[in-house]
């Protein structure tokens, strides 16, 4: 059985109007972060929403937390922004187990060339293979459990609340 993704938005998938310059969401990117990245995982993309995760409310993470309870695969990527990950992470990680999920986002857009996007869906699809099961968050090459983390909103940074 191969991994799941769910793409909620956030920065990851953001876009930007060279008219107006304002971002927005239009399609998710990662069959091309896919293919660029060459991934040989066995994937299942399933667009949940497209919003900035500051928008993001108690329904929208109801939704996402029925997803991943009925998704028939263990293995669940959940691409978010990074503002409240760890808010959803938390929803997550309280009511479910058996399964391993990874929520990751970008800190830069993926379309804008210089994006942490790429290496982040990267390291979510290892973390999520290699994982056992719990609630996760990863973003830079770190991985936190779901109880753990926070975004540092002075350096932008996830980092663990408790040494």
């Amino acid at each position: 059985m191969g991994t799941r993704i769910f793409v909620t938005g956030g920065t990851f998938d953001k876009e930007y109007n060279e008219l107006d310059g304002k971002l927005f969401f239009k399609n998710t990117h990662l069959p091309e972060m896919l293919e660029l990245g060459r991934s040989k995982v066995d994937v299942d993309i399933r667009t949940l929403m497209m919003i900035d995760s500051l928008e993001m409310t108690d329904a929208d993470r109801l939704i996402i937390l029925d997803h991943c309870r009925r998704s028939k695969e263990e293995k669940i990527v959940v691409t978010h922004g990074t503002d409240t990950m760890e808010v959803t992470a938390r929803v997550l990680g309280e009511a479910i187990s058996g399964k391993t999920i990874v929520l990751t986002g970008a800190m830069i857009p993926y379309k804008f060339g210089s994006s942490d996007g790429l290496f982040n869906l990267g390291s979510a699809l290892a973390f999520v293979q290699s994982l056992p099961h719990g609630v996760y968050i990863a973003m830079n090459g770190k991985c936190f459990r779901w109880d753990n983390v926070r975004k540092n909103k002075r350096t932008g940074i996830f980092e663990e609340v408790k040494g």
